[in-house]
């Protein structure tokens, strides 16, 4: 599906889609031996939505057909599953150690169907503002209550867009911009073209008060590659081909096409630019520091990304 300027989708469409293919890792992840992280609203989520491409990651093993034709695949995709779940605790340790520390306002920019309002332990009197598009939110907020959930914070969907004025209507939901908060920017720099991605800094600037903090998956020194973009589209064309032959009915989006390939300014560069202090961990350290290294004879088992960490100072 390409992109246009204003375009929307379900929970099962385009960007939606790439959301349930998360969640199917941290289910995997948490009905693992040795979890590192503990998602029971994942397999929730899945169950909701019904059969699809993302299932294969929740899966403990892929088609025999596929398996046999692809070998490399299998472990690819164990190195995926570790890398949500490496990047899944940093941005739970992160929310935590803002709230312990006293920020009560925390914001999930293109929340998807990150449960953390549910299942981290918060203390009391924290906030967690959730922003997606409305069908997304819906879904997530249904599913959620049917299933007989109960948040752990006050949690306040905002359904919006994040290239409309997403600060407007954050505020009308209560937000307040003269007190610290806490923001994440987990699985969506790619999907926002570069002009956008500096408004959203901007934005997030102009209502984060000192001592406010942010976390963000940045793209790694690899995005733009054109060697590295083209062996990722061939190896998923692979797949759709193998897919297509087995079940015709189903469609695996390329998730390549979702995203913007334009030349941006590196986000460490810019919060510092704009008086954060900065802390940059690249993904393979991350994953290394919790033990989820991926397999080292499968190039490209992880995205090479990076998890960047700033606290906004006094003064600026």
């Amino acid at each position: 599906m390409a992109r246009t300027d204003n375009d929307t989708w379900d929970i099962t469409e385009s960007v939606g889609a790439t959301a349930l293919g998360v969640a199917a890792a941290r289910a995997a992840e948490t009905e693992s031996e040795n979890p590192l992280i503990s998602d029971p609203f994942a397999r929730v989520f899945l169950n909701a939505a019904g059969d699809g491409m993302w299932n294969w990651f929740a899966a403990p093993d892929l088609p025999a057909e596929i398996a046999e034709a692809e070998p490399d695949l299998q472990p690819r995709m164990q190195g995926m599953v570790g890398y949500m779940a490496a990047r899944t605790l940093f941005f739970d340790q992160f929310f935590l150690d803002a709230a312990r520390s006293g920020v009560h306002q925390v914001v999930i920019l293109a929340a998807g169907l990150d449960s953390r309002a549910w299942r981290l332990p918060w203390p009391d009197g924290v906030t967690v503002y959730e922003l997606d598009q409305p069908r997304v939110l819906e879904f997530k907020s249904s599913t959620l209550r049917d299933s007989g959930a109960q948040p752990k914070c006050n949690v306040v969907h905002v359904p919006v867009d994040l290239r409309h004025d997403w600060p407007e209507a954050l505020q009308q939901a209560g937000f307040d911009a003269s007190a610290p908060s806490a923001w994440s920017a987990e699985g969506l720099l790619p999907f926002l073209p570069a002009a956008a991605q500096e408004l959203l800094f901007e934005r997030v600037q102009a209502l984060g008060a000192a001592g406010s903090r942010i976390a963000v998956e940045a793209p790694g020194p690899d995005f733009l590659d054109p060697d590295a973009i083209a062996k990722r589209r061939e190896t998923m064309q692979r797949v759709r081909e193998l897919m297509a032959k087995l079940e015709p009915e189903r469609e695996i989006p390329e998730v390549q096409d979702l995203w913007y390939f334009e030349e941006r300014e590196d986000v460490d560069a810019w919060l510092r630019r704009h008086g954060w202090d900065v802390t940059v961990t690249p993904a393979e350290e991350l994953m290394a520091r919790y033990d989820r290294t991926p397999p080292q004879h499968i190039e490209g088992a992880a995205p090479r990304t990076l998890f960047v960490a700033a606290e906004r100072a006094e003064g600026n």
